[in-house]
């Protein structure tokens, strides 16, 4: 029995040795990959803010759902296997909305981790809680996980959507900011190991490591929410009312510093779901037959959609440019606001005739009348005078043959001729805004340093990188490039741009404020030279205010308007006017009103609810409203319009004494005529006005109405109509060869 036992322990102690020394680390590795569960913990990204500190994106908890199938392959009883694996399929499938046979498929994979999907939110975790409680004979928690993570959340949807961007499922920016500072943004990942059992169960108490998750550093943006609001609001109506065909843009900068407070661009998607095409463009999708031609169709429109207009697209600016052309000529004492130019409605430059929009010509003009009337021979003539030489040389000044470097992606590199491929011809073309392509960002940055003092900005989206705590980071700089005309040309151009605006683009007047601006109409060339379609314009606007000391320019661009208008005075101005007209006085610029101006002012209805009668009559009187009773009480039960509605000076309010039901009016036409008139006819028809856009020149007339014709309302309902001059100097290009 000793011999016996004597071997037994040699053998066992051999065993041993050969076991825990010569195969010990091969063993122990094999051990760690069974027993060890290593998980990576998603950081936190950080969040993005407007320059008030709203929140325009964040993360929240969210949770990825995982199945362990070498734990279900560990059942003896290949029954129990085969109910486990059914009711996972079945109930994960109901629960998140996923194909039965891919979770089934899941569960006979060779793996302890097989996830199911990412990113669900909390209400269907607790639904997966619930149907492992509901199973607990079958032990699914054995086989069941849930890790937490985060998902991205916008809560404006679809605000901003394209200078925001979006993430993808492993939380990388894919576009806009998320894209451009993702480094900055993506925190640092955690990690938990843990140990589990046989069948992949955590057993977090036998050995547990962990190491948090590290935020990451938040964005503070220039960005004003209610600018940004502003912007896409009547960016909107404008795409519906003129019919646009391939979308529009307008930004809104702080010429002093770079900043960029408002940039919309139509066609917003919502970053909650950016892979989900416009009902309209899902249509186009769904009507494709041919699956690949579907599928490349699809790609296309979510590729246009999520393309920043603004920043990524070139365009022919037109008349527009000549803000360009008439501060390099005054900086080069070429010309000055003396200076008069003939124009007798044709010109000929190197065997090339070039047209006027005026039949006839302007004749003699000075140089404002010049800009206000957007005379192209008169701008030939100035870019003669200028030279090549030096108008390349002011061409690059301006910042116009390389991109602004703003910090957004897919900025578009700017087509233009080169100073040793400019000629008479391509001088003269070039001297009125035609035969090269930048972005609009250059545009609005080239007016801006036309008004400023001279001085290039730098455009830029953040203001600031805060890290978790909220400490500082890093601030960008809203510092010059550089210098590139002096402040008395500035102070001129000034001058110049308010007496467009007065004379010219009467559309982009703005009630109480001095304002500056310039129009221009371009034609696509390329798309029409492919298309053999002529009716191919974009119409753009920019404009300065206060035009006396400028902080803000506003720039409109609308691509393709199929409606019956589509010089940029008409259909691009009215849209600065409306967005300065509701951001100046957001922003603290106290408006300073004309008398004729203070005649069409629209006043705040005050609240009178729940007022004796003759309290709200005083009130009402007191705001320069006129009133009207209906009931015999002796307090106002409801009121029409209601409290903090604005309306026209004089306008009536209904004072409600009972509780009688609304007396009901027609919504009269009030499309195609003057201030005074619509006035006239609204009074007639019991409704209030508030006015919108140009209403002091001669020529205005209405052209849109917030309420169509012929709708019943109440009585003292406020219908917006809005108003264009209809006389404006804007023109089309009009030396074109098809």
């Amino acid at each position: 029995m000793i011999i016996v036992i004597a071997a037994l322990t040699l053998v066992s102690f051999c065993s041993l040795v050969y076991i825990m020394i010569y195969k010990g680390d091969e063993y122990q590795s094999l051990a760690s990959e069974q027993q060890l569960y290593d998980n990576l913990v998603t950081a936190p990204r950080g969040d993005i803010y407007d320059k008030n500190m709203n929140v325009l994106a964040t993360s929240s908890t969210a949770w990825t759902v995982y199945i362990t199938p070498n734990g279900i392959k560990k059942l003896k009883d290949a029954d129990e296997a085969e109910k486990v694996k059914k009711t996972i399929a079945e109930g994960l499938s109901s629960i998140l909305e996923v194909e039965y046979d891919d979770v089934y498929s899941d569960t006979e994979k060779n793996s302890y981790y097989v996830i199911v999907k990412k990113k669900i939110e909390k209400s269907k975790a607790d639904e997966i809680r619930q149907f492992i409680s509901d199973n607990k004979e079958l032990k699914l928690n054995r086989y069941i996980g849930l890790d937490e993570t985060t998902k991205r959340y916008y809560p404006n949807d679809t605000l901003a959507s394209s200078v925001i961007g979006f993430v993808g499922d492993d939380n990388q920016g894919l576009a806009g900011l998320e894209s451009y500072y993702d480094n900055d943004l993506t925190g640092v990942a955690g990690r938990v190991v843990a140990a589990k059992n046989a069948v992949g169960t955590d057993m977090p108490f036998t050995y547990e490591k962990v190491e948090e998750a590290k935020k990451g550093n938040s964005l503070v943006l220039t960005i004003d929410s209610y600018v940004q609001y502003v912007s896409e609001k009547y960016l909107d109506i404008a795409i519906e009312q003129y019919e646009i065909a391939e979308r529009g843009a307008v930004m809104v900068m702080n010429v002093n510093t770079g900043e960029m407070l408002g940039m919309a661009v139509s066609g917003d998607y919502n970053p909650n779901s950016p892979f989900t095409l416009s009902a309209e463009d899902q249509a186009l999708v769904d009507a494709e037959k041919d699956e690949e031609k579907a599928k490349k169709l699809r790609t296309e429109l979510l590729n246009r959609q999520w393309r920043n207009k603004a920043v990524s697209d070139t365009y022919e600016p037109g008349s527009v440019f000549k803000i360009f052309t008439a501060a390099t000529a005054i900086e080069e004492n070429l010309v000055n606001k003396n200076s008069s130019f003939g124009c007798h409605y044709t010109m000929t430059v190197a065997g090339r005739t070039y047209h006027c929009h005026k039949v006839g010509g302007h004749g003699n003009q000075l140089l404002k009348q010049a800009i206000s009337n957007s005379c192209n021979p008169a701008f030939i003539t100035i870019g003669q005078l200028i030279g090549v030489k030096t108008f390349a040389k002011y061409f690059e000044a301006f910042g116009l043959t390389a991109k602004t470097g703003i910090d957004l992606p897919g900025e578009a590199l700017p087509y233009y001729h080169k100073e040793v491929d400019m000629g008479p011809v391509e001088l003269s073309s070039s001297s009125f805004g035609q035969t090269f392509n930048i972005t609009p960002l250059q545009m609005i940055s080239l007016a801006a340093a036309s008004v400023n003092g001279g001085y290039l900005v730098q455009p830029h989206m953040v203001q600031k990188i805060i890290d978790a705590d909220g400490k500082v980071v890093e601030t960008m700089s809203t510092g010059y490039k550089r210098q590139v005309i002096s402040k008395t040309t500035s102070e001129t151009m000034r001058e110049m741009l308010e007496y467009v605006v007065q004379n010219g683009a009467k559309n982009g007047i703005v009630s109480g404020y001095r304002v500056g601006g310039k129009t221009g109409t371009s034609q696509k060339m390329a798309k029409i030279l492919e298309t053999g379609n002529k009716r191919l314009y974009i119409g753009s606007y920019v404009g300065i205010a206060p035009i006396d000391d400028p902080e803000i320019a506003v720039f409109v661009m609308l691509d393709e308007p199929k409606g019956a208008s589509y010089y940029g005075g008409a259909i691009s101005a009215p849209v600065g006017s409306q967005v300065m007209t509701d951001v100046l006085p957001y922003l603290g610029f106290e408006p300073q009103y004309t008398d004729k101006e203070l005649e069409k002012l629209s006043v705040s209805v005050p609240d009178v609810v729940g007022k004796e009668l003759g309290d709200a009559k005083g009130k009402i009187t007191t705001a320069k409203l006129s009133y009207k009773v209906i009931g015999t009480g002796e307090k106002v039960v409801k009121q029409l319009p209601e409290a903090g509605e604005e309306v026209f000076t004089g306008g009536t309010v209904i004072l409600y004494t009972d509780e009688s039901e609304y007396k009901m009016t027609k919504v009269p036409d009030l499309v195609g005529l003057s201030a005074s008139k619509v006035n006239k006819i609204a009074a007639e028809a019991g409704i209030n006005i508030e006015f919108s856009g140009n209403t002091t020149s001669a020529d205005t007339k209405s052209y849109s109405q917030s309420i169509e014709k012929d709708k019943s309302v109440p009585i003292g309902t406020v219908v917006t109509v809005y108003f264009r001059d209809e006389g404006m100097a804007d023109v089309a290009p009009q030396n074109r060869s098809y």
